[in-house]
């Protein structure tokens, strides 16, 4: 096996595990979101009590423009 082909397969496998923990993190992030537990989660919030509490969830975080323009996920 040639060193190419080494660093080949090790990318791949780095991004399998890239992947993995993005979805591990996002499956967690959407389990912990008040709104998944309410019965009309669609529904606006009526105080601002309420509205504090439903964005009390930890938020994605958006890439900066370069990641972005490469393609990077988001979150």
């Amino acid at each position: 096996m040639t060193r190419r082909t080494a660093a080949r397969i090790a990318r791949r496998v780095a991004d399998v595990f890239a992947e993995c923990r993005y979805a591990q993190r996002r499956m967690m992030i959407l389990n912990a979101t008040p709104d998944r537990y309410l019965a009309d989660p669609d529904q606006a919030p009526a105080t601002y009590a309420e509205f504090l509490f439903r964005t009390s969830a930890p938020l994605t975080h958006e890439p900066a423009a370069t990641g972005r323009a490469r393609g990077r996920a988001v979150g």
